[in-house]
């Protein structure tokens, strides 16, 4: 995770536990970047979802660009079978609708859980 002076220690806690959580109980790769992005989030987010090399089909990387108000959610191939376009955007809304209230970190967290539930344990548990 990039947080750079994003988050206090404490809050900085708080998302890595959701992410820890997250894939011990999916057993997909969570990563969540925080910061300022050069250029489009979009394709930002998909570079920094490749340069996670193998584990990319198993990964769901999130991007947040607070300063520009941006929010990117993408899943590797094996990931997309799990997560659905409709789970992203739901936690998409419930992110961005924290993030309006002033609570990065909740948002954070709220939406790696949610993303966490869509996908459920890994197949054949």
């Amino acid at each position: 995770m990039a947080v750079g002076e994003t988050f206090t220690p404490s809050q900085q806690r708080h998302v890595e536990q959701s992410l820890t959580t997250a894939m011990r109980e999916t057993s997909l790769h969570f990563s969540v970047f925080v910061g300022d992005v050069d250029g489009e989030a979009r394709e930002v987010a998909e570079r920094l979802h490749a340069a996670l090399g193998p584990r990319a089909p198993e990964a769901v990387l999130l991007l947040v660009a607070p300063g520009a108000r941006q929010l990117e959610v993408v899943t590797g191939q094996a990931a997309r079978h799990r997560v659905s376009d409709r789970a992203c955007a739901l936690a998409t809304l419930s992110m961005t609708t924290a993030f309006v209230g002033g609570d990065l970190t909740g948002g954070i967290v709220t939406g790696v859980r949610m993303l966490a539930d869509a996908a459920g344990p890994e197949p054949n548990r």
